[in-house]
């Protein structure tokens, strides 16, 4: 069959999975897929799945490295529950993950792979390729190791080098089949390994290489279209969470007039916000690379007692090394942003997986009573958002605020249109330098807020005492009193739970009331309301309500809770936001728990939906529904 007869199929959307061994370059592959697709304005939701070992055994599953990506022509909220398609680089990436590839969808395996050693090494006793276990699945066996080879013979890289371009072989072919231009990554190539041109040159000639592979094999009868998406005007870039909770972070202290410093120490999955910020320079931000996670939270306090805009990054296991410094932040009533990368544990546990079992941590995690303020994005663009809120709570109200990301959200990628800096709120920030008679009091309350000043050490009059030591209302002098120490106490509460006057109310997704409310946090958003959609559109009486405010919650959510006969709490956990929720406003709500370090998929609620038979809604409202 000819090139000019193959027929090029119109779709919504399609569903890609790219993986192979750590040292496969997945992870890079399915970025460039992905840039290439944002470029083209279709909506992307993806999930980078990264192996849990560093350096695992090359081919053994525990070594398999992968990267999906859900790319439409419509609004997605999901990197989508199951491949249509799997590109799979060695047995050891076919045996975990064709069980999600759905039934019928296309498989493209790198032949040269299924050698005896590889399949030995991935539990085979026999090649898949060749015994009839893949007849549900169209399969594609292209020999990628030979035909690199082959295409890279006057490039005098060594065989070993020249075989790792093999992913972008692969790249150029699956570009080739969903009709996607190669000049972007072939920029990126270009930019890339300007300085190294035999290594330019092979990666170059792979990608052309598999791209007109797609072109003059016959194996394959169809390329596949998906159009841009019909979306709100503005400029739009690629965002993962953790580049957008550190523009968020720098946009912040713009919008304050102050610098932004940043201590952290190196932990999956939190890294990646130091590694950008300490890209910014120029625009006042000072990052600092700690001994320990002790040290750098202790930095960042320090530099909250000078009157910067402090952040420190972690993940479980940090947070629960800083917890004791915490306290202190807490006790001094400093502005401190504090960001929680979630992973899944215990101690190390799976550092390359997601979870969202740290929110009573989050809440509860220090000695004594040392409340602070905890909010959570939902995707990866609204951790921008989030972490701007963040310190413009921590500076209106003198504490401490916990940002609550995961993993999923951290590594996960999205269109996200880029706020002009003018169009963001200014955060007030207020030094006092002058005051009237009498000695400089630090804890006097403001009365609204109960925030007390934020006085700059050197400033002339405005020397006071700070430390871990309980402080005497008003005058922050040493205390043992047991009368003042349970009045701080409750003012410190007090403090956070007015906070709650000054965050908006919990949005309902669907009817204000009726029989199922499902409730969720963080990560679970995506495929929380799409499954809700779904049952809706189906005529069953559910609804959706996200929260992004944890501690205080907001106003109106008992209230909400309470128009619905029953609750659903999906959560990666066994339970926490559930037991909350119980505890706070005696709501029999029912768990929908999962930690296998991987994110929810819609049809998983929407089972636990049906499961629970909501009734159907009144005609009218299902009309709405549907409409």
């Amino acid at each position: 069959m000819s090139a000019k007869e193959r027929r090029i199929e119109d779709i919504d959307h399609i569903v890609i999975r790219f993986a192979g061994d750590s040292g496969d370059g997945m992870q890079l592959t399915g970025t460039q897929f992905t840039d290439t697709s944002a470029i083209l304005g279709n909506d992307i939701s993806t999930l980078p799945d990264f192996p849990a070992e560093i350096r695992a055994p090359a081919g053994s599953l525990a070594g398999v490295s992968g990267y999906q990506v859900n790319f439409s022509n419509f609004d997605i909220r999901t990197p989508g529950d199951a491949p249509n398609v799997l590109v799979v680089m060695n047995p050891a990436a076919l045996k975990t993950n064709v069980g999600d590839l759905e039934p019928g969808g296309i498989l493209i395996s790198n032949s040269d792979a299924f050698v005896a050693d590889n399949l030995r090494q991935a539990g085979y006793t026999q090649n898949p390729l060749e015994d009839g276990t893949l007849r549900n699945f169209r399969l594609y066996k292209v020999p990628i190791t030979k035909l690199v080879d082959n295409a890279l013979k006057e490039n005098p890289l060594s065989f070993r080098q020249k075989e790792r371009c093999k992913n972008f072989f692969a790249l150029g072919l699956v570009y080739w089949m969903f009709n996607r231009p190669m000049e972007s990554t072939l920029k990126w190539i270009q930019d890339k390994f300007k300085k190294n041109p035999d290594v330019l040159d092979a990666n170059t000639r792979a990608l052309n290489a598999g791209f007109y592979y797609g072109e003059t094999t016959e194996a394959f009868e169809t390329r596949y279209q998906v159009r841009k998406a019909m979306i709100a005007p503005g400029t739009y870039r690629k965002i993962t969470g953790n580049e957008a909770l550190a523009l968020g972070l720098m946009c912040a202290a713009e919008r304050a007039g102050k610098h932004l410093f940043m201590a952290g120490y190196p932990i999956t999955p939190a890294s990646d916000i130091l590694h950008e910020l300490s890209k910014h320079r120029r625009f006042g931000v000072k990052t600092f690379q700690a001994e320990d996670e002790i040290s750098a939270i202790g930095a960042a306090i320090g530099a909250a007692f000078g009157g910067a805009m402090a952040v420190t990054a972690s993940s479980g296991p940090g947070i629960a090394l800083k917890t004791e410094a915490m306290g202190l932040a807490i006790m001094l009533e400093l502005p401190l942003v504090i960001c929680n990368i979630q992973r899944g544990g215990p101690s190390t546990g799976l550092p390359t997986k997601t979870e969202q079992a740290d929110l009573l941590q989050a809440m509860f995690g220090r000695n004594s009573e040392s409340p602070l303020a905890v909010i959570a994005p939902a995707t990866p663009g609204e951790c921008f958002t989030m972490a701007f809120e963040a310190f413009r709570i921590a500076v209106k109200y003198m504490t401490p605020v916990m940002v609550l990301s995961d993993g999923y959200l951290a590594n996960g990628a999205e269109p996200w249109a880029i706020p002009k800096i003018e169009s963001l709120p200014v955060i007030p920030v207020h030094h006092p330098t002058s005051k009237t008679d009498g000695a400089f009091l630090p804890y006097q309350r403001d009365p609204g807020t109960l925030a007390r000043p934020w006085a700059v050490p050197g400033t002339a009059g405005f020397e006071h005492r700070i430390g871990g030591i309980e402080k005497a209302d008003v005058t922050g002098n040493v205390s043992y009193d047991p009368d003042n120490h349970e009045h701080m106490v409750r003012t410190r509460k007090a403090k956070i739970d007015g906070i709650a006057n000054d965050i908006p109310h919990a949005d309902i997704f669907g009817s204000p009331e009726g029989d199922l409310l499902v409730v969720g946090w963080g990560s679970t958003y995506g495929a929380i309301v799409s499954a809700v959609e779904k049952a809706r559109a189906e005529g069953l009486d559910v609804s959706a309500l996200h929260l992004r405010y944890l501690n205080p919650f907001p106003k109106n959510l008992g209230d909400a809770l309470k128009r619905f006969r029953r609750v659903l709490v999906p959560e990666m956990n066994l339970g926490q936001l559930r037991m909350l929720l119980r505890a706070e406003f005696l709501v029999d709500a029912i768990g929908l728990n999962k930690v296998k370090g991987q994110p929810f998929k819609i049809a998983e609620i929407g089972r636990k939906i049906h499961d629970l038979n909501p009734k159907q809604m009144p005609s009218a409202r299902r009309a709405a529904a549907v409409a």
